[in-house]
């Protein structure tokens, strides 16, 4: 089989199967920055779905009509389902004083490509401090609690589902402001996306983390990381302290089903302006792919009582 070709039945029936349940994605960008890139590297693994951020540097709500336009053709050409769509709403760029109407008019404009897409879920985080004039606790987890209220309605007629992730912002490395977000928003169209690998970098311990969110989790991403020198370096799952196994089995043993989605971070870092997959990105995410089955076939889901 030639390394560009898509996994056939025969290669697939080779590898470990997922857990019951349990779908294997990506984040596109992470193997390549065009959507030929994504879609190889996705169909190398064999697997059937994507997650979107950027095509050739350009975040999906940015694309011109025409680009995404051929976007959504090539993916349904490949047979790629969308799993998410990581948006930049609330994000690391964006703090809790800046322009809201970046956010509500980026989530209008993903309401009609998601739809379009085949998805409902769209990645967000929950607005950092202001980096030059930082406001008070209070008044930070006021502002970002009266965001995500309006972001969620909004979110609520589009059908869509806001993914709040374990990342930069008010409630992102803290279990009790995340719980206390999706209480206070009290919105079905705000949920969980759980990174495995982002405590490494934001100074929680995962596992600890997910204990107490489980099961508000409905996405999840996967990497793993080490702290070296106090920064984080990014390893294949299982590699490093974020104790990734661990991670997916208690969401197992907890009953989620869904998909557990890779970002390597090996090559694409974009809060650090690292946006280049590079030559070898494509097979750098194929073994990181790969790691992950490996990982996922020590796992097993309990049988219903």
């Amino acid at each position: 089989m030639r390394a560009d070709t898509p996994a056939g039945p025969a290669s697939r029936s080779l590898r470990p199967p997922a857990p019951p349940g349990i779908r294997f994605a990506g984040v596109g960008d992470e193997a390549a920055p065009g959507l030929a890139g994504q879609i190889s590297a996705v169909r190398r693994l064999g697997w059937t779905a994507v997650e979107l951020r950027d095509i050739d540097g350009t975040a999906l709500a940015d694309l011109g009509a025409a680009a995404f336009d051929r976007t959504a053709a090539a993916l349904h050409e490949a047979g790629l389902d969308v799993v998410c769509v990581d948006s930049r709403i609330a994000n690391w760029a964006r703090p809790v004083t800046g322009d809201f109407e970046l956010d509500r008019a980026e989530l209008a404009c993903l309401a009609t490509r998601c739809a379009t897409l085949g998805t409902r879920y769209v990645r967000v985080m929950s607005y950092p401090n202001d980096p030059d004039a930082p406001l008070g606790e209070p008044e930070w987890a006021r502002r970002t609690v009266a965001r995500m209220r309006r972001l969620a309605r909004q979110a609520e007629d589009a059908g869509l589902v806001l993914l709040h992730e374990n990342c930069a912002g008010w409630a992102g490395a803290d279990a009790a402001r995340s719980l206390r977000l999706l209480a206070e928003v009290d919105s079905p169209a705000l949920r969980l996306v759980f990174d495995t690998g982002n405590g490494v970098a934001y100074g929680y311990d995962a596992y600890d983390l997910l204990a107490e969110l489980v099961d508000h989790v409905e996405h999840v991403q996967v990497k793993d990381a080490r702290a070296e020198a106090g920064e984080a370096v990014y390893t294949l799952p299982g590699e490093g302290t974020c104790r990734v196994a661990d991670c997916l089995q208690l969401l197992l043993d907890r009953g989620y089903t869904g998909y557990w989605s890779i970002e390597p971070h090996r090559a694409v870092r974009p809060h650090e302006g690292r946006t280049d997959a590079g030559r070898d990105g494509v097979a750098g995410f194929v073994e990181y792919g790969r790691a992950l089955e490996v990982l996922a076939a020590g796992l097993t889901r309990k049988a219903a009582p």
